[in-house]
């Protein structure tokens, strides 16, 4: 395969809101899902892929939402990949299971699956097995829906440990971003993705991620281009370096764009701070096909953006369409529920912020990364680049970057009363545990009655 080949990537963090799926040694099968998908998402946005993910907060999503969110997303076909994020439970007839397993479908071969799980081995997890499963009641169908009912897909689940094991699910916590790093890696061997002719000579002092932040890729990438079986690099090596940022762009003339060799809808769209939606609208497209020399006209990005809803809408939906999140949506409309009505017309934030407000600002400081602080300020990492017009993840100490107030919330708190967890806590607040116990200092998910939480 090669990157021709791959439409886009859905990410599912598995479970979320009134369903925490597997729980054990103080976690949440949920929270991690959440976390471990939304490091995935960030790291495959830096490579350039179109990627989206199922949910992004600690949403209760029913079977027949989540396969129907999938497959509007990129389509229905083979060239969409669905990456499942999960953890396992062996219960009392597995005592001590522990490692990663990935499952594919019956439809697929199992060569993504068998790449994902040799990588994760190679980034230190225990492995066990990639395969496939099938219904009891009828063999000719996959026994889980997100495989069974995302039709002409490809996806796999992954289960990166199990749960109620506390040395393998506190080396999963501890280790999430190599294992992350690592289904990258099969994704980017399975699709030739690493494929790139700039190359680079090390020097002194540098390592796989400095060079990876300095031409814009990612580490998974590197090594995947230059075959790399671990993170040792020796001075004078030569790497290949993939899908680089540093090569000039096509200048541009006003609001058009002409077509170069290479070039894609989604490319473009990334260029140009845009949706793939929105650039075929704007040149009445009915497909995704491109031809060398064509105009396209660039459809501009201001403050003024509306969208009116109609039927079939929902907040995840538009949110999508327009690259941003659900969250800010209902920020910048004041929306304090997720129902619509036909009709409706909810203002679109820009790309430069447009209505978000950012009277905010926060000075980085020594191990502050824009993910880190996008959880410290409960947004996302997609906002901070906007707000700061940002084109890339670097940060220096002393930066000053704005943050959006509207989303801060760090006054408020809450009395913990008789009754209360910090599940239901959390899904009143409609924020996740991990953040609560988070921000509040805690080590466990015991409370005491009268205790004061900061709520994110």
């Amino acid at each position: 395969m090669n990157n021709t080949n791959l439409k886009g990537i859905v990410i599912d963090p598995g479970h979320g809101g009134s369903d925490p799926g597997a729980v054990g040694n103080g976690f949440q099968e949920k929270d991690l899902n959440l976390k471990i998908s939304q490091y995935m998402y960030d790291e495959l946005k830096k490579l350039g892929i179109p990627v989206t993910l199922t949910r992004a907060t600690d949403e209760t999503l029913s079977p027949s939402e989540r396969v129907t969110r999938v497959k509007n997303a990129y389509g229905n076909t083979p060239d969409v990949l669905v990456i499942s994020n999960h953890i396992n439970a062996a219960g009392s007839e597995q005592t001590g299971a522990e490692g990663a397993e990935v499952i594919y479908a019956l439809r697929n071969n199992d060569t993504l699956a068998r790449n994902i799980l040799e990588n994760i081995g190679d980034a230190g997890q225990i492995t066990r097995k990639y395969y496939q499963r099938r219904l009891p009641s009828n063999p000719s169908k996959d026994y889980y829906f997100m495989l069974r009912d995302t039709a002409n897909t490809t996806p796999v689940i992954v289960e990166y440990g199990f749960i109620d094991n506390a040395n393998d699910i506190n080396r999963v916590n501890q280790n999430y971003k190599k294992y992350v790093d690592a289904v990258i890696d099969g994704i980017i061997e399975t699709y030739g993705l690493g494929s790139g002719s700039n190359t680079y000579t090390v020097k002194s002092g540098d390592s796989l991620w400095k060079i990876a932040n300095q031409f814009g890729t990612t580490p998974a990438a590197i090594r995947a281009a230059n075959n790399l079986t671990s993170d040792v690099l020796r001075i004078g090596q030569i790497l290949t370096i993939p899908n680089t940022t540093s090569t000039p762009e096509t200048p541009s003339t006003g609001n058009t764009y002409t077509v170069q060799n290479g070039d894609s809808l989604w490319k473009i769209a990334n260029k140009f701070g845009t949706t793939i939606n929105a650039l075929k609208s704007a040149n009445n497209l009915t497909n995704d096909n491109l031809q060398v020399g064509q105009v396209l006209t660039i459809p501009g990005n201001d403050n003024s953006n509306t969208y009116t809803v109609k039927n079939g809408d929902s907040l995840w939906k538009i949110a999508n369409q327009y690259g941003i999140t659900v969250n800010e949506l209902k920020s910048v409309n004041g929306l304090t529920g997720d129902n619509l009505q036909v009709g409706q017309t909810l203002k679109i934030p820009s790309e430069n912020g447009g209505a978000i407000t950012s009277d905010n600002t926060y000075t980085v400081k020594n191990g502050d990364s824009l993910w880190s602080i996008a959880r410290t300020y409960n947004t996302t990492v997609d906002t901070l680049r906007r707000l700061n017009n940002l084109t890339s993840d670097i940060l220096r100490i002393g930066q000053v970057l704005k943050v959006p107030s509207s989303e801060s919330g760090t006054s408020r708190t809450y009395t913990v009363k008789n009754g209360d967890s910090l599940w239901k806590i959390a899904n009143e607040f409609d924020t996740t545990v991990s953040k609560l116990r988070e921000l509040n200092g805690l080590t466990s998910n015991d409370l005491r009655v009268g205790q004061t939480l900061r709520i994110p």
